[in-house]
């Protein structure tokens, strides 16, 4: 009997790493993302996102 293959979906995407990169970043800012203490917002959380995002996906990143 042939053993089954394990397929990990998404690990190691650019979405999976901008989101890991934005939990650190959470972290190191003191915010956190879940629970009733959550003290992340939504703008927050997806402007960080779509940033963690962009520099993921590009080469070379220049916040202005």
């Amino acid at each position: 009997m042939a053993e089954a293959t394990t397929i990990h979906l998404g690990e190691n995407s650019p979405e999976h790493v901008a989101f890991k990169l934005m939990a650190s970043i959470a972290n190191n800012e003191g915010k956190t993302l879940t629970g009733a203490n959550a003290s992340a917002d939504r703008r927050w959380i997806l402007s960080t996102y779509a940033e963690c995002l962009r520099t993921v996906r590009q080469a070379a990143y220049d916040p202005k």
